[in-house]
């Protein structure tokens, strides 16, 4: 039976970068995959143009395109002020947006990334899908977003992966999906490198014996 996805991402490319494999994985096998951006992703930078923010969704639908997303959607919350918002002014658009999508599963951010826009996001997400009766969703992952998770501050929650899809098949589609946001990657030896989010994706397959994987942390799996 076909599931529902949903990835609920604080910028565009995160989306890609965190769970592009298993986005492409989730389609192939028929599954429906929407994706809600919380942040705009620019408008925090100097010097930033609309026009910074129409390249940007640009390249959104060019990913969406080569990953099989079924929709997207753009909350435009202020970029890495989400901290500054009430915490209810993020949760309530996310609970019309699952109410009306009746997803089965959910990725997002990992709780303890450096990016404060990460953060709460995934917390935002956790309140969203309170386990109340009736609720749709099953099964809720966070996944991790190179040169956020792996640069947090020492104390923060570790991202501890125990869970792995093999995305052997699926890796040249994130590849492509990642070369579609070029303005937001990186060259090497940045860790938000294309080189790197190779070595990364072969490095978590063959931590579980495949050629190439995504790792997340399991939130909550109702069977």
């Amino acid at each position: 039976m076909n599931k529902t996805v949903l990835v609920v991402a604080a910028h565009a490319d995160d989306e890609a970068l965190g769970c592009g494999g298993t986005i492409a994985k989730h389609a192939t096998e028929g599954d429906q995959v929407h994706v809600v951006f919380v942040a705009d992703g620019v408008t925090s930078r100097n010097g930033a143009e609309p026009t910074d923010l129409l390249q940007r969704q640009q390249a959104t639908e060019r990913a969406r395109c080569i990953l099989g997303i079924s929709s997207i959607t753009f909350l435009n919350l202020p970029d890495n002020r989400l901290d500054g918002l009430p915490l209810l002014d993020v949760v309530q658009p996310l609970e019309a947006l699952i109410g009306n999508l009746a997803p089965d599963i959910v990725y997002t951010h990992h709780y303890g990334d450096l990016n404060v826009d990460h953060r709460i996001v995934h917390k935002a997400v956790m309140t969203a899908c309170r386990p109340m009766p009736g609720s749709t969703v099953r099964e809720i992952f966070a996944f991790e977003v190179m040169s956020s998770t792996e640069w947090a501050s020492p104390g923060l929650a570790p991202f501890l992966p125990n869970f792995f899809v093999d995305i052997t098949a699926q890796l040249e589609s994130k590849m492509q999906a990642l070369e579609a946001y070029m303005l937001e990657m990186r060259t090497s030896p940045h860790s938000r490198s294309l080189e790197h989010m190779r070595c990364l994706a072969e490095h978590r397959g063959f931590c579980v014996g495949s050629a190439a994987a995504e790792a997340f942390m399991v939130m909550r799996v109702l069977r």
